[in-house]
């Protein structure tokens, strides 16, 4: 039961930061360039959430792969 609380909290972390790294593309219209997007991004935090969510849905699905 554990496992399937961790996968969806990776699930939400990843939902999370993809949306918010989405939003973020919304500052390129407005005359940023690709490289101030990364640089803009690599500091906030809640970018960070999508490949933390990754590898806790990665971490779920590989340690119990033949749990009913």
């Amino acid at each position: 039961m554990g496992y399937i609380f961790v996968f969806l909290i990776g699930f939400g972390l990843a939902v999370t930061g993809g949306v918010t790294l989405i939003a973020y593309l919304n500052f390129l219209p407005a005359g940023l360039s690709w490289s101030d997007y990364f640089i803009f991004i690599t500091g906030r935090i809640e970018c960070y959430f999508l490949p933390l969510g990754i590898i806790l849905m990665a971490i779920v699905i590989y340690r119990f792969p033949n749990n009913p």
